[in-house]
């Protein structure tokens, strides 16, 4: 049979299957190779019910037919499969996956090594330069059992202004939802999975900083932003994809990040949240010296790309940032600031006879105090009138009623003429470039925090205000904050600062693995709450099990002292299901001929199960544990049992 009658007949039969065709009718060769890849029966019974194409595709075995997929999956692949159908080209040259060009497919999908698997995600300083294949532990799905499951959480104390309490009680609302401000010290992708049950579907802004990749500073400790690019798209895909089940409805993501991944980690946030979601990218103008010794452009912006998880229900909130309109809102109420203006539209398009429906008058008594639709005795009738012309009111008569309630309208006796007030709240179009200094993080991040702490634990801490201005934005006075990467703490301050502004009572969730936690984000969150007198936090950590043993290596220095803690690994340590528990001598000699204490971490950590990483919630009964009887307690507060 000639190739192209063989082609049209297998095209002809493949489109027999409506997973198999796009709307338009076209045969969508990924979706056949992905069946075929699965060995899907349904697929197989199609391609055996032609003998032309099962002789092709089929060999016969002991009177049995074993399809050949590989000889499929090659020969659906190639160039000139669909290169006799008409419908291929149409005068067209553009970019295009599996034959169909971008515009056609509407979607773009990132596709890298490890996208399926699972990264703990290393954190140390930057100058010891780990190496990725061991502080980014890569693991496959299918090895993942109990790692997602709810963890013990221990080490619990409460912070308040007078100082540090012990953790009676985890306070809930009416709804049952915690309502807490909580630190949380453990790997965040697992502390991600902790949270999911009881934060579900309650968080309204998630705000992260998550390291740039750019190289990273060598003075500090920080995260580990070094990865290589498809180890750091899968790091930071393992942690949204999670964080996701956990916004509101309504709920927004903002992500901080520069030049060097931009454009990939906007890919990834469309394919996580959809590109319809996408509500913008934000330029923060943060460096007026710009970056030093820089070979070509030198950068003084970074970026926030911000999703809405359902853009339909998401709306941002009427709130000024800029201090010049700040200003100008010179009255408060309980509602909050706002200014005085004229309820006349004085425009060129907003004539009486343009709009007659917003031409209409409004009556006022004698000492101005009532206003009114009502015409009544010896009130006065005003109109919108300005110097002799007909102009319109802002609303339509039924809109006014709504709104005259309180004193809402004012009305006052200008030149013998009676002008119309109303309130208008503080606001402003929110553009998408922040020039104010307030966000250079040099002065409102890093000196802010250094005059709190008295000397400078952190690097590149972010400015205050940014996060403050995003929290007024997007939240309101009710609201949860989560950050999974917290560093010094900027976002707890920033909830901490609003709620003082406003009256508000947001709480914050923070997850930090790093030991830094203790010294600079505790007690900058404890400095803050000491200063304005108000409010509280509850620390707490994922109680660990292997990840200890994952520290001590991390930590050790030369070969003996990790063999001593391979003897302690194999007698105390959950291992691997294929690991000989045993130590034999020449084992370890094989060990010690390794010159190179990187190889040998290495060695030692695959050894460990990273299922056992923390103690698993289900476990904590289990007398080898010894959770306290006062961690279970909390942990049952915690978990709602």
């Amino acid at each position: 049979m000639p190739k192209e009658n063989f082609n049209e007949k297998l095209i002809a039969l493949l489109k027999k299957k409506p997973e198999f065709v796009d709307d338009s009718g076209e045969l969508l060769p990924a979706a056949v190779k992905d069946h075929a890849w699965k060995l899907d029966p349904n697929l197989i019974r199609l391609l055996l019910s032609e003998p032309e194409i099962k002789s092709i595709f089929f060999d016969e075995i002991d009177e049995h037919w074993v399809f050949n997929h590989n000889t499929f999956i090659d020969y659906i692949t190639a160039k000139n499969f669909l290169a006799n159908s008409y419908t291929q080209f149409r005068n067209k040259i553009g970019l295009n996956i599996d034959g169909k060009f971008l515009r056609e497919r509407g979607e773009v999908s990132l596709v890298w090594p490890y996208k399926d698997c699972v990264l703990e995600g290393g954190q140390t300083k930057e100058e010891e330069k780990r190496k990725e294949i061991f502080f980014n532990e890569i693991l496959a799905q299918n090895e993942i059992n109990q790692m997602f499951d709810p963890k013990v959480l221990s080490n619990w104390k409460r912070y308040t202004a007078a100082g540090e309490q012990d953790v009676t009680e985890i306070k809930r609302d009416d709804n049952g939802t915690i309502r807490e401000n909580l630190i949380i010290k453990g790997n965040n992708l697992i502390a991600l999975h902790t949270l999911k049950q009881q934060f579900r579907g309650q968080v309204k802004l998630i705000y992260i900083d998550p390291p740039y990749n750019t190289g990273g500073s060598t003075d500090s400790f920080s995260y580990n932003n070094d990865f290589k690019h498809s180890t750091w798209l899968t790091f930071i895909r393992n942690r949204i994809e999670i964080a996701k089940e956990l916004l509101k409805n309504d709920g927004f993501m903002a992500v901080t990040i520069d030049h060097v991944e931009l454009f990939y980690l906007g890919v990834l946030l469309d394919e996580i949240f959809g590109r319809e979601n996408r509500i913008g990218i934000v330029t923060i103008y943060i460096n007026p010296k710009g970056r030093q010794h820089e070979r070509f452009f030198s950068a003084a912006t970074e970026h926030m790309l911000v999703y809405a998880k359902d853009i339909s229900k998401a709306e941002f909130n009427k709130v000024a940032l800029d201090k010049d309109k700040i200003k100008s809102f010179d009255k408060r109420d309980e509602e909050g600031n706002y200014r005085l203006e004229k309820f006349i539209r004085v425009r060129s398009n907003t004539s009486r006879t343009n709009k007659p429906k917003f031409w209409y008058p409004i009556y006022v008594s004698n000492d101005l105090k009532d206003i009114t639709l009502t015409k009544k005795n010896d009130y006065h009738e005003v109109f919108p009138v300005d110097n002799g012309r007909e102009f319109t009111w802002k609303t339509k008569p039924e809109t006014f009623e709504k709104r005259n309630v309180g004193e809402y309208f004012v009305a006052v006796e200008q030149n013998g003429q009676i002008i119309i007030l109303h309130k208008y709240r503080e606001q402003q179009v929110i553009k998408n470039l922040w020039m104010d200094k307030k966000y250079f993080p040099e002065f409102q991040g890093t000196n802010l925090l250094k005059n709190l702490l008295g000397k400078n634990l952190f690097s590149y801490p972010k400015s205050l205000y940014a996060v403050i201005d995003t929290l007024k934005i997007m939240t309101g006075k009710d609201d949860i904050i989560l950050d999974f990467f917290t560093g010094s703490g900027t976002t707890a301050h920033a909830v901490l600062e609003l709620n003082k502004q406003d009256n508000g009572n947001r709480k914050f969730i923070l997850l930090e693995q790093m030991d830094y936690v203790e010294n600079v984000t505790v007690q900058r969150v404890e400095k803050v709450i000491e200063k304005q007198d108000v409010g509280d936090f509850i620390y707490c950590e994922l109680m660990q099990y292997n990840q200890a043993y994952m520290d001590k290596i991390q930590a050790a220095q030369s070969t003996d002292e990790l063999v001593v803690l391979w003897k302690e690994i194999a007698e105390n340590s959950f291992l691997n299901w294929y690991v000989n528990a045993e130590t034999p001598e020449d084992a370890v000699q094989d060990f010690k001929d390794i010159d190179d204490l990187e190889a040998q971490r290495h060695l030692l950590v695959e050894l460990l199960d990273k299922n056992q990483l923390y103690v698993n919630l289900s476990e904590i009964e289990d007398a080898d544990f010894g959770v306290s009887s006062e961690d279970k307690v909390l942990n049952k507060a915690f978990y709602g049992e």
